[in-house]
């Protein structure tokens, strides 16, 4: 196995399509490549079909735990939640993620949580299919500001508030249904 995960993690990879050609930073980025290997024997060896291995980066920022582009055959982690929070990453993250790509290559175009997305994370991996994560983001949550509605404070990521700023979008709670209008920063 490791002579496997050497040649799909080196450079020289490069020549193969869909490969990944990333080198680690740190022992969890190693630990989360080599779980995705496991995660495509696993799926191989049940569906018994081959796939092509998605080319893997740690290159994600924000809340996101780890996103999966279908037409590129690639994945995004981010490497600091990563770090924080690394067994989850091999136990449901890379799953996840990873049944996404397979859905789309068995399946085509479908839903990104739909039917085959859940029956594939039950079938391979014994996994709960779960859409987001649970994961404490406070180290890697951005600048937030102030709104209120009758309900009380609320915060708005920087995008919607530049949204509401620019008077391209308005904002309402989803409790009193009333419009959030802007008090200050947050942090």
């Amino acid at each position: 196995m490791y002579h496997r995960l050497k040649t799909l993690f080196s450079p020289s990879a490069a020549t193969a399509p869909n490969q990944a050609c990333v080198t680690p930073q740190t022992a969890n980025q190693q630990r989360l490549l080599e779980q995705v290997e496991r995660c495509y024997q696993i799926a191989e060896q049940s569906l018994n079909q081959r796939f092509p291995r998605p080319e893997v980066n740690f290159k994600l920022s924000g809340k996101s735990a780890g996103t999966a582009h279908l037409q590129l055959n690639k994945l995004r982690f981010n490497p600091v939640l990563l770090e924080e929070n690394s067994d989850e990453f091999l136990r449901q993250v890379a799953p996840h993620e990873i049944c996404h790509l397979l859905a789309h290559q068995l399946y085509g175009r479908v839903k990104p949580h739909g039917k085959e997305w859940q029956a594939l994370m039950v079938k391979l991996f014994s996994l709960t299919p779960h859409t987001t994560h649970s994961l404490n983001v406070e180290s890697v949550a951005g600048k937030t500001f102030t709104y209120r509605c009758n309900c009380g404070p609320i915060p708005l990521t920087i995008r919607r508030h530049n949204k509401v700023q620019r008077e391209q979008s308005q904002y309402r709670c989803r409790k009193c249904r009333q419009t959030l209008s802007f008090i200050g920063d947050t942090d």
